[in-house]
Formats: structure tokens, C-alpha cells, sequence
């Protein structure tokens, strides 16, 4: 159960109950008009009370933001460890490894996901991913623990209250060492997974700064302004430095590295409920740091 408390401040006087719920909770007008029906949801001073009433200064207002049922299918908990780097009531961060999906694939069988690990740790079979990562890509991803928080967390996603910033290792070394692609992308006709440069696509707006250059490849610092769909992959690959191991956008070399070489490194956001600034960082992995001289700094 997660419960919000609010105590009304003078300048609240006289405010009604709905007010307060939509403007300083920030429940949406969905949400609440589900969460009046529940019993006890809604309290004021520890008693029920209808989105009407007027309220007056120290008040104390409870509401359940919990999840309502229905509010997500069922996912199937799956004992499975989680690399945890950081966690409140509210918020989940895990350091992702290679290999294991969000979500199960419509096309697969497979017993063990994120989603379904999370639902195992949570004790809940809810599910609320907040940044997607694909199945090779390792590190920083968030969880939200109710769908309240996981709404609050999409409204600052690709804004500067989420920034996300990646290390990859590219093939080659990109001139200039530092800048911007801007190339929209769109779906492959005839693939249900591959994304191509597509003028009539969506915008899509990658940074990067070289980090440590080799004779044959690169440390990339990438920081997405948009997410879309292998947005990173494809930008690389089309200013013609693909991933290292990237077999769908590049070349595979499973000896070199098994998946395409890149690392959610560091995850900077606003907490949805306390408004602080959270900033959480997953080491780089060993089949990455494998790629580079083993003497440099990987912090």
C-alpha cells in the first residue's frame, strides 16, 4: 500500500478536496475518479471524505495511490536475482545485464523476464517500466512501484528532469570526436524489428562525445534526446560506426562480444513524489571493459 499524506498550508484554506488531490498530489482526473469509489481511500483528519469537501488549514489529507485492479495484466513472478542500485518506496533501480528481456516476447517461451523478476520481488503482479532497455543492452533502468508514480515519471521522460547518458564502444572513430545526429527514423518495411533512416519518420536527436580512441574503435558517450526504438544503434550505424557486436545494425562478432556494445551508464531524474534529484550509475560490464585497455578509468 502506498499512501500520500498532505497537511493543508494556509494558503490551501477553503480549497476543495478535489483540488488539492489534482493539483498538489497530482492524481490524475482518471485516476481519481476510480480512486472515490474505493472505500478509504480518500481520508481527511483519518475520516472518509467526498472529492467536494472544503478544507482548512492542518487538515491532514490521506490518499491510496496504490494500484487499483486491472490496473495491469497479470505477470507471472519468477524467482530470479535483481542487481539492485537503488530503491524507495516509490522507485526501483536495477543495473539490467545482457540476455534477459523487459518483457516477454510474443513469438518466445520465456520463463524468466525483468517484469516477471520484479513482480517476484514486489510481491505484486504489476509491472511499470519507466525506461525500456533491449535485451542485450545492460545497466541503469528505473521501476516505478504503482502506476501513480510510473504516470509522474513519464511526464519528465526525454525532458531535462530524465536524463540518461550511455557508453558504447563503436566501430571505428567518429569525425568530429564530439557531436549531434539528427536523422528521424521509421520502421523496416517487411521487419518486424529492424528501424531505418526515414525522412518521414520521427525526430530523433543523439549527442556523443568520443571518450578514448583505439586504431579500430571508439568509447562513445551517448545521451539520447529521444527514445526511440534502437535510436542509438541506428544513428551509429548510419554516420557509419556501428556498434561493436551489433548484428542487426552492424557486424556480429560473438568472439568480441556477444551483443551489441552498449551500457545505460548513468541515470539522472526528479523523484516524482519527494522533487529531489536522484543520479544513479551502473559500472561498465566486463565484456565491454574487455574491449578497451585495461589501464583506463571506466568509472
Amino acid at each position: 500500500m502506498r499512501l500520500l499524506t498532505h497537511i493543508v498550508s494556509p494558503e490551501q484554506e477553503g480549497w476543495p478536496l478535489r483540488r488539492l488531490l489534482r493539483q498538489e498530489l497530482r492524481i490524475s482526473g482518471s485516476f481519481l475518479s476510480r480512486l472515490k469509489w474505493r472505500p478509504g481511500a480518500i481520508l481527511v483528519n483519518g475520516r472518509p471524505a467526498t472529492v467536494a469537501a472544503v478544507l482548512h488549514t492542518g487538515d491532514a489529507v490521506t490518499a491510496d495511490v496504490s494500484d487499483l485492479p486491472g490496473d495491469n495484466p497479470h505477470i507471472r513472478p519468477v524467482a530470479w536475482p535483481l542487481d539492485i542500485l537503488w530503491e524507495d518506496e516509490d522507485l526501483l533501480v536495477l543495473n539490467k545485464p545482457a540476455g534477459i528481456a523487459i518483457h516477454p516476447a510474443a513469438l518466445t517461451e520465456e520463463t524468466v523476464t525483468v517484469a516477471g523478476a520484479v513482480c517476484h520481488y514486489l510481491g505484486q503482479g504489476s509491472f511499470h517500466c519507466v525506461n525500456r532497455l533491449d535485451r542485450g543492452t545492460t545497466g541503469v533502468m528505473v521501476v516505478a512501484k504503482t502506476g501513480y508514480v510510473h504516470r509522474l515519471c513519464m511526464e519528465q521522460l526525454h525532458s531535462g528532469d530524465f536524463r540518461r547518458t550511455y557508453l558504447a564502444v563503436c566501430s571505428g572513430v567518429p569525425s568530429p570526436a564530439a557531436g549531434s545526429i539528427d536523422l528521424p527514423i521509421g520502421r523496416e518495411p517487411d521487419s518486424l524489428l529492424r528501424r531505418r533512416v526515414d525522412p518521414a519518420g520521427l525526430a530523433a536527436h543523439t549527442d556523443y562525445e568520443t571518450l578514448w580512441q583505439g586504431p579500430d574503435r571508439a568509447l562513445l558517450r551517448l545521451t539520447p534526446g529521444t527514445g526511440r526504438t534502437h535510436q542509438l544503434r541506428l544513428h551509429l550505424s548510419a554516420i557509419g560506426h556501428p556498434l561493436l557486436g551489433d548484428w542487426l545494425y552492424g557486424q556480429e562478432d560473438r568472439d568480441l562480444i556477444p551483443r551489441p556494445a552498449l551500457h545505460s551508464h548513468r541515470l539522472e531524474l526528479t523523484h516524482p513524489v519527494t522533487r529531489r534529484r536522484l543520479t544513479v550509475t551502473a559500472p561498465l560490464p566486463e565484456d565491454m571493459a574487455r574491449l578497451l585497455p585495461e589501464d583506463m578509468n571506466k568509472s
